[in-house]
Parts: structure tokens; sequence; C-alpha cells
């Protein structure tokens, strides 16, 4: 019985890591490129400072996961934040860092730099 209880509550972290964050918009690559040019967001890139500099998007900065919550004091609570990694694997966390920390408008790039061409 305990063991089954156990069982029951690890596939239930496991799967809540991969669930899309309540009040965190997705958007595909595809939409993101029209929106780059627009006025009052951040672009946020949360993949490791070597894995920007080798690519990355003009007008994202890198803010690498384990650095977020230290500088998300560095960011606008009220303008749009736009997340993305190499698979959307990363910035989904980021995307829930940020909901804890009070942002509101969240939006994680599906599929991450791996959709981008």
């Amino acid at each position: 019985m305990v063991q089954t209880i156990l069982l029951i509550m690890v596939i239930g972290l496991i799967v809540s890591r991969f669930l899309p964050v309540r009040g965190v918009k997705q958007m595909d690559a595809a939409h993101m490129k029209k929106k780059l040019k627009s006025k009052g967001q951040q672009l946020i890139d949360v993949r490791s400072p070597s894995e920007f500099q080798t690519n990355h998007i003009n007008g994202f900065q890198n803010i690498p996961l384990s650095h977020l919550k230290k500088r998300a004091s560095q960011l606008e609570k009220n303008e749009e934040v736009y997340v993305i990694c190499q698979s959307g694997m990363r910035s989904m966390q980021a995307a829930k860092i940020l909901k804890k920390q009070g942002f509101t408008q969240i939006t994680n790039i599906k599929g991450g730099m791996n959709t981008w061409h």
C-alpha cells in the first residue's frame, strides 16, 4: 500500500514537471518571430552562457535558469516576458519560477531553439 502511494506521488511529480503552468501562455517559434520587434516585452534565454554564445536570437538576453531566481528582480513584473531555452523544458521551469515571483504575463516558446529556423 505504501509503495503504491509512493509510486503515484513520484509519477505525479514527474508528470507535473512537463505540464504547462497555469497562467503561462505557450507560443511557437513562428509566432515569436513576428513579435520580435514589438515594444514593451522582455526576451529571456535561460540556456547556459556557452549555449547562448554559440547560437542566440538577437534581442534575447541571457539569464541562465540557475541564476533566474536571483536576477528576476532586474525584470519588470508588469511587462510581458517571453522565455526560451533549447527545447522548451528549462523555459517552462523558468516560467514557474517567474510565476511564483509574481510575474503575470509569461509566455513559453514551445520547442525552444530546436524549432527556430
